[in-house]
């Protein structure tokens, strides 16, 4: 099987299946959104969901974050993955917002990952979920599964890489969908360790690349 073979049948199974999808944070503004994005690198999305409602209860808004300490914050976050460094980026991004872009996220992603905390994975999420942009972020399930499908080489060693292929190869329409895709996939099927193979609508045509993917 060709690689444009390959990307043929995984899409049009994605496409078919999950013709509607998204992120399963939640939240009820660009700011939310933004904020539960952050937190979420190196957590779950259940862990994250399980702390924002008090988080945006209390900063609904930039303009209520900005006016925080980050030990204010610390005390909604303390239980996710590296809740210091965090508070401290949410609290500082929340003033750069109000202070540069009038409590606005900003759509480019220059202006994206000017804000403190903020990466490309980040900036890309925004861009797709919110502003429904053509853009594809790339976490550690994209980054795994696309590996392990053999949808990327493996010179593909960065995100930047593996988004970047992935972009040349997949339509403009399906990518901001393209993400969730392979991240869900990677979320429940395709997992780090011990992949539910047998339950794998791509396991006939799966080089199974699994030696040294990224766990």
């Amino acid at each position: 099987m060709t690689k444009k073979e390959r990307y043929t049948f995984i899409l049009a199974y994605f496409r078919e299946k999950m013709p509607v999808v998204t992120t399963e944070l939640e939240f009820g503004s660009a700011f939310q959104l933004l904020c539960a994005t952050l937190l979420s690198a190196q957590c779950t999305d259940k862990r994250i969901n399980q702390v924002t409602p008090a988080l945006f209860s209390r900063f609904p808004s930039a303009k209520e974050m900005a006016q925080a300490e980050p030990e204010d914050v610390l005390e909604y976050v303390k239980s996710v993955s590296y809740p210091n460094s965090k508070a401290r980026h949410l609290v500082e991004m929340s003033r750069m917002l109000i202070s540069d872009f009038d409590g606005e996220v900003p759509s480019d992603i220059d202006q994206l990952t000017k804000l403190p905390g903020v990466g490309r994975k980040t900036a890309n999420v925004m861009q797709a979920v919110w502003f429904g942009k053509s853009a594809l972020a790339v976490d550690t399930h994209v980054f795994r599964v696309s590996h392990r499908l053999g949808l990327v080489p493996k010179t593909a060693t960065t995100p930047l890489k593996v988004e970047q292929e992935l972009m040349r190869n997949i339509p403009a329409e399906d990518v901001p969908d393209a993400h969730h895709w392979l991240l869900l996939h990677g979320r429940y099927i395709c997992t780090s360790r011990s992949p539910h193979c047998g339950k794998c609508p791509f396991d006939a045509i799966c080089p199974k690349l699994l030696e040294n993917s990224k766990l």
